[in-house]
């Protein structure tokens, strides 16, 4: 809660309930990728849950060359628009949702890159995944993405949302989620939620 009057004992002080912000990160930067219409199911369903701000953030129209910086990410000086227009987007999230296939076992370059550009912005904030591909569901993926994230002092959900075998789940562009990917939703926004409050203190909000 914030407290928003001079005097926090009055009658007439307000309280102003702060909404956390939380960012869908969109990773795969292909043509024809099913990650888009995933991560746009997905922000419906994070706004009908209630207890986040929901930004859609693509990577592919963020477009952000292979690393490029002089400096190491976390002095901040950067020389780049492109870098500065980043570190914005991702520093005034509370939390993250990476939506994720797998390449060869692994995270997808733009991904990677995406998180190698920033350090600071990244401390302190939850972390969730929404993975997708076929018999594993795009989970070594998250495995990976795991270690670069916990780099950067985040805190990964253990709750995710998995989707095995995801082209039964397309149709004319679209994801159709069933019930078991709502539910894993619910679960890992809960828990989401949870910790972005747990972390703010941290944060210094």
């Amino acid at each position: 809660m914030e407290f928003s009057g001079a005097n926090p004992q009055s009658p007439a002080a307000e309280y102003i309930e702060v909404v956390p912000n939380l960012h869908v990160i969109v990773a795969s930067v292909r043509n024809e990728r099913a990650c888009l219409p995933i991560a746009e199911w997905f922000v419906e369903a994070a706004r009908a849950h209630g207890q986040f701000s929901v930004r859609l953030v693509d990577l592919k129209a963020i477009n952000l060359p292979l690393l490029d910086e002089p400096n190491h990410p976390s002095l901040q000086k950067y020389q780049h628009d492109h870098t500065k227009a980043w570190s914005e987007i991702v520093r005034e999230a509370d939390a993250y949702v990476f939506v994720t296939p797998e390449y060869n076992f692994g995270a997808p370059p733009a991904l990677i890159n995406a998180l190698d550009y920033l350090y600071r912005e990244w401390n302190y904030k939850a972390a969730g995944f929404v993975s997708y591909g076929g018999l594993s569901g795009g989970t070594r993926s998250v495995q990976m993405t795991k270690q670069l994230v916990t780099t950067l002092k985040m805190m990964p959900m253990y709750e995710a949302v998995n989707i095995p075998f995801v082209t039964q789940f397309m149709k004319d562009g679209k994801f159709q989620g069933n019930d078991t990917h709502q539910r894993a939703v619910v679960a890992m926004l809960d828990e989401l939620a949870k910790w972005t409050g747990a972390l703010a203190t941290l944060r210094g909000v």
